[in-house]
């Protein structure tokens, strides 16, 4: 179902490309568009304990099924069972550099032991695995200013981020911190069968956000996966201070930034 989704999103990009306004060189490269990263560019998270925060995920879904008179037998067993799974998926996943939705597979392997619930507790079921991880995220004290400026200066918004997290649980998160709104377009890697750094996802989403690739500013952590693959499309690339970068070089035609607040002044310049 995935692949043939963007397989007609390959055929929009295209048709997309070839259009001849599109194809028309913009003598100013205007940015009219900014795209995100999530993790360590609007969430930001830092060094984490992965195994801590998964078994507090575990025990809050652990209680969660109890609550609703499912059988789940040993904590322990629940815990490593899930644990183990979704680290061979992972493996694979890494392999094949093709993510997968987290949240539809722990709802499989809780089926195949007789889990009932509906779609509603299915939905709150995948938060509570994600919520450890969503109470440690930080973000900027001025980040509803800053899209603010963005949005009233005309730009377009949107995100791109390479999760295997629900898009319902990860824009749960971006709607209770009050930003969710801002985004016009949002996409995530476990959507499709490809992740970034494979240049075929942010063609995707200039395709999305309706704007050719020198009209787009890429905001993200990653020398690698952000800011090497938007450059060689000719996006701009914004890499903003993070620790998934500090010692990395970083290619010329790249920006920095320590924070988001910077984006307002950077695009005013870029555009004169």
């Amino acid at each position: 179902m995935r692949r043939a989704y963007c397989e007609k999103d390959a055929m929009r990009i295209t048709k997309f490309m070839m259009n001849t306004q599109y194809a028309t060189h913009d003598t100013h490269h205007k940015i009219k568009a900014v795209v995100f990263d999530l993790g360590e560019t609007i969430l930001n998270f830092g060094k984490v304990n992965t195994v801590s925060l998964f078994r507090e995920g575990a025990k809050l879904s652990y209680e969660y099924l109890k609550s609703c008179g499912q059988s789940v037998g040993n904590y322990e067993i629940y815990c490593w069972r899930n644990l183990i799974s979704l680290r061979i998926k992972n493996l694979i996943s890494n392999i094949t550099g093709n993510d997968f939705d987290s949240s539809a597979f722990l709802r499989k392997i809780g089926t195949k032991k007789g889990m009932q619930l509906n779609s509603e507790q299915w939905k709150h079921f995948a938060w509570l695995w994600y919520e450890p991880l969503s109470k440690i995220a930080k973000i900027e004290p001025d980040i509803k200013q800053t899209l603010s400026s963005l949005k009233n200066a005309g730009l377009k918004l949107g995100i791109l981020s390479n999760t295997f997290v629900s898009a319902k649980s990860i824009e749960k998160q971006l709607e209770e911190i009050g930003i969710l709104e801002f985004f016009s377009m949002r996409m995530y890697s476990y959507q499709f069968t490809f992740r970034k750094p494979d240049l075929r996802i942010f063609k995707i989403a200039a395709e999305r956000i309706g704007e050719a690739f020198e009209n787009i500013i890429y905001v993200g952590d990653r020398v690698d996966k952000d800011a090497k693959p938007t450059l060689k499309l000719g996006m701009t690339p914004v890499l903003k201070t993070a620790y998934t970068n500090t010692g990395k070089a970083v290619p010329q035609g790249v920006f920095q930034i320590h924070n988001l607040s910077e984006l307002p002044k950077l695009i005013e310049k870029i555009n004169k």
